[in-house]
């Protein structure tokens, strides 16, 4: 098949989705013919830089290929580290980075988002001297001495555990419904109940670490769909809002952390090993990364956003608006899209859970139409991990969340160990993709989010 003027041939073709075009097979035919050297960089938060040195053709009849090339790096470079400065030592390519970064251009909702996270105005700039890549890595958890409060902050429950030790003395799980309150009082009072419950277990409390969806900066949320409801004019509410709960229970470290990241060191800890992936298949594409010394690099790590895919029929992100990107190939989404292909009616009044549910139930009858969605997923995430392991150092992918439970989650394993086997064996022998081990499950992710807070001695 041919995408935007380069011919790409896929091996291993999904069962269920035969145009699905992998970015990574896309990038690989792309430089094959692409010689003039090229440099971005995408500047984060406190100096701290994701730099690409790459090829693009600079010809006037590859121009707009070498400009879709290029879209699709800076923007998995976005949702991968984040950042809110582009630099580029190209002007033809400069001024197509401008003009669609901007208020008005393709790119508008990720220059928004961009902005919003580190609150400062997305630029694109052009120098010749670009600089270097900058990563600031940071120990984060691992730390299970004295007593703490672990509190997961999901979207439909809020869990909290009181860990000693290590050993978790208390846990509870109380269903909420923070993404349909605007008031954030409403979100302050369950995350204080849930300290003060977890508190009164234990003699004292040494710590508080939060484990928590969305965009997290100097433990302030930027980005979280957990507060989607509420109004931007009320944020400074929200900014504080994990502060001032862990003010109110004493004068006491507090962390908090992106749910993925936090999935990823509960793996860590479970294997005692780094350079790790964790990656959930759940309502999205959930995703953190801890290094070999078991840090966070600052990365936002929002892979349900970045581009996996370039057939020009792929299914839109509702959200972000953009076409072929992670959540919609490594979620429920990813599930319910490949029913029609594959012969199964769902009953529309469904919740999108209740519609997985029914895939999965055929799925451990062994339909062979259950079976085709999952495989053909499990073709998606082969390839997909070889285009992770190009931005990521990875000796582990953890795949986690609910499409990734029972028979369902066994095919999609085992597809993608195939493909990678097969087409990429040195990779195969590098990166182990797995399920977590019962260690990691008992680890767990509040008493990984416990864990969180260094405790001064």
């Amino acid at each position: 098949m041919e995408r935007y003027g380069i011919s790409v041939e896929i091996k291993n073709v999904p069962v269920l989705d035969p145009e699905f075009t992998p970015l990574l097979k896309f990038n690989q035919e792309f430089l094959k013919t692409a010689k003039k050297p090229l440099s971005i960089a995408v500047e984060r938060s406190d100096g701290q830089m994701s730099t690409h040195h790459t090829f693009i053709h600079g010809t006037p009849e590859m121009k707009a290929t070498d400009c879709y090339y290029i879209d699709r790096l800076v923007k998995t470079e976005l949702w991968m580290k984040g950042g809110y400065k582009v630099y580029v030592n190209d002007k033809d390519i400069y001024e197509y980075l401008a003009d669609a970064y901007r208020a008005e251009g393709s790119r508008a909702f990720d220059w928004d988002f961009m902005a919003d996270v580190f609150e400062k105005p997305f630029e694109v700039v052009y120098t010749e001297e670009i600089p270097e890549t900058l990563d600031k890595p940071v120990p984060m958890g691992g730390h299970l001495d004295g007593c703490r409060i672990g509190f997961d902050a999901g979207g439909s429950d809020r869990k909290v555990s009181a860990v000693i030790d290590g050993e978790c003395v208390y846990s509870e799980e109380v269903i909420w419904f923070p993404k349909l309150n605007e008031d954030p009082d409403y979100h302050y009072n369950h995350i204080l109940e849930a300290f003060q419950t977890a508190a009164s277990k234990m003699p004292r409390v040494d710590g508080i670490g939060v484990s928590s969806a969305g965009d997290y900066i100097d433990n302030e949320p930027r980005v979280a769909s957990l507060f989607i409801k509420v109004p931007r004019e009320n944020w400074d509410k929200v900014k504080t809002i994990y502060t001032r709960a862990a003010a109110a229970i004493g004068d006491v470290p507090l962390v908090v952390a992106n749910d993925g990241d936090v999935s990823a060191l509960a793996g860590a800890m479970g294997l005692g090993k780094g350079k790790l992936m964790g990656l959930a298949m759940g309502t999205s594409e959930a995703v953190g990364y801890v290094d070999k010394d078991q840090n966070v690099l600052g990365w936002i790590n929002e892979l349900a956003f970045a581009p996996v895919d370039l057939n020009k029929d792929a299914m839109q992100d509702e959200w972000s608006t953009d076409f072929g990107v992670g959540c919609k190939y490594f979620s429920q989404d990813a599930v319910i899209k490949l029913c029609p292909a594959a012969g199964i009616e769902l009953d529309e009044s469904l919740s999108l859970a209740e519609k997985l549910k029914a895939v999965q139930k055929l799925m451990e009858a062994d339909d062979p139409r259950a079976i085709a969605i999952f495989e053909t997923i499990g073709a998606y995430f082969g390839y997909t991990t070889v285009l992770y392991s190009q931005f990521y150092d990875l000796d582990y992918i953890m795949l986690m969340g609910r499409v990734m439970s029972g028979k369902g989650g066994d095919t999609i394993l085992r597809v993608t160990n195939e493909i990678l086997a097969e087409e990429y064996p040195e990779l195969a022998k590098k990166i182990l993709v797995t399920l977590p081990d019962e260690k990691m499950r008992r680890v767990g992710q509040a008493v990984a989010a416990a864990s969180l807070p260094l405790i001064a001695k």
